[in-house]
């Protein structure tokens, strides 16, 4: 084993703020994109990745939701990372000297009231840890960075505003994934199970494939469409169970649903995260 744990982004990421926070244990290896996270982990110069699927301020992750069926990885675990934005400078920096903050789109968009209130001028980056990156290494107080507090302990910048997000409670929903599957292990707050499939070319197939969710009381926490192949009509569900599959409700359940689908995959069984349930 490598004792790594993989994650797209430069250090400092909130990706990297997942690792550390559930494996503190492991190295945190940072990789360019999301395919170099699978494939690192593939190849084994990783043990685990750590990829983000949701947010609950933006909505899914589109890439992660095409690239999870096709990795050859299975989810062992889920995280919750609370995206708290700080406003980043150079050491030494009063508020009053910041004229632009740089960052990743999304984040600025999140800080919308608190930049237009202190007349700071967004600047898109590539990301939020490059962004604070490059606030360092460019040297000028009149640039700031937006992003998380494990960026300014790894680049030696001055926090000067905490949480400064337009939104109360954004939060991003992470796997980790690993080369073999671990179906043995019940969390103390659940057992999630997720999966993908296609439903069968039948009227209603859909409905009568959900039908033995309702009936066998197994709750679905979420059920996502994505179109595959780049055809309208080729559709692919992603979904969320709580339960495990050895669970009498969910082996029923998981059996009429194969009957009305094709191409059910099981990604993964893992104990629900604390956060899920608070």
């Amino acid at each position: 084993m490598t004792n790594r744990i993989a994650f797209q982004g430069e250090p400092g990421a909130y990706s990297h703020q997942a690792c550390r926070d559930a494996r503190p244990e492991m190295e945190a290896l940072p990789c360019r994109t999301f395919e170099d996270v699978i494939e690192a982990v593939r190849s084994g110069r990783a043990d685990l990745a750590m990829l983000p699927v949701e947010n609950t301020t933006f909505g899914r992750v589109p890439d992660n939701h095409n690239l999870l069926p096709l990795s050859g990885l299975h989810i062992v675990d889920e995280a919750f990372v609370r995206v708290h934005i700080n406003l980043l400078a150079v050491p030494g920096t009063p508020l009053g000297r910041v004229r632009r903050a740089m960052s990743h789109a999304v984040l600025l968009g999140q800080c919308r009231d608190f930049l237009a209130r202190h007349d700071i001028h967004r600047v898109t980056g590539a990301d939020t840890a490059g962004s604070a990156k490059h606030v360092a290494e460019l040297g000028d107080p009149e640039l700031a960075a937006l992003a998380g507090d494990l960026a300014a302990e790894i680049y030696g910048l001055d926090i000067l505003a905490r949480h400064i997000e337009d939104e109360g409670n954004n939060t991003t929903r992470f796997l980790i994934m690993s080369r073999d599957p671990d179906y043995t292990r019940r969390g103390d707050h659940g057992t999630m199970t997720s999966f993908v499939f296609r439903v069968r070319n039948i009227p209603a197939a859909l409905y009568k494939a959900m039908g033995g969710f309702a009936t066998n009381g197994v709750n679905m926490t979420k059920l996502e469409s994505y179109m595959v192949g780049g055809s309208f009509t080729a559709t692919q569900f992603y979904a969320d169970i709580e339960g495990h599959p050895d669970d009498p409700a969910v082996r029923r359940a998981m059996d009429e649903l194969e009957y009305f689908t094709t191409d059910v995959k099981v990604l993964g069984v893992y104990p629900a995260a604390k956060p899920r349930h608070m």
